[in-house]
């Protein structure tokens, strides 16, 4: 249990520092001033997430449009066979949308392209267990901090993942997105990483 636990933690450490552990790419991935980056048209890096992209059975905030925003990318490493994209609240330690095996060819993703049963992708099943889709935002107005912290990230990699298996009726869920790409990353198949940050409530 001890040593699972501690694997998730390096993993955990190899996805979170990719960036700087990266360095210059390796030869081939886009050349030596490649930067890849993450931007979307329905908000700014840092600004607040619009009622389109909150959670549409929110009590506290109604009126959500449950969303998941535009996403663009540039300067995706040459190398890339598949992408996946994770929508983590930062400060509840609570995932909203995972996709994974995103073309290659993928520049982006449109507004509510985290609908289930979406063509950009394959989903995993949200913390909110409610289907493998996104569902936006939704923080509680009775804990603090209540404004919360959510980060996009995409990242680049050099092979397709292998389809992740449901358990009965269960469909798979984030956990096991994030172990396949701490398997990735351990194998240095992780290319490169953009991320964009969101925040929402009062």
């Amino acid at each position: 249990m001890k040593s699972t636990f501690a694997m998730c933690i390096i993993g955990f450490s190899i996805i979170a520092t990719l960036p700087e552990a990266l360095g210059d790419p390796p030869p081939g991935a886009g050349g030596k001033n490649h930067n890849f980056q993450l931007s979307s048209t329905t908000f700014a890096d840092g600004a607040m997430l619009p009622l389109s992209a909150v959670w549409n059975q929110c009590a506290a905030y109604p009126g959500g449009g449950n969303l998941s925003p535009e996403l663009s990318w540039i300067n995706a490493p040459k190398k890339t066979q598949s992408f996946v994209v994770v929508m983590y609240d930062v400060t509840a330690s609570f995932t909203h949308w995972g996709m994974y095996n995103i073309s290659p060819q993928a520049t982006g993703l449109p507004a509510g392209a985290g609908i289930a049963g979406s063509a950009y992708g394959t989903e995993v099943l949200n913390d909110y267990f409610i289907g493998p889709e996104y569902d936006g935002p939704c923080p509680p107005t009775t804990l603090n901090p209540t404004t919360h912290q959510y980060v996009f990230t995409v990242y680049a990699l050099d092979l397709v993942l292998p389809e992740i298996p449901s358990f009965g009726d269960f469909a798979p869920g984030p956990e096991a997105l994030y172990q396949a790409l701490i398997q990735a990353g351990l194998g240095g198949h992780i290319l490169n990483s953009a991320s964009i940050t969101g925040f929402f409530g009062d």
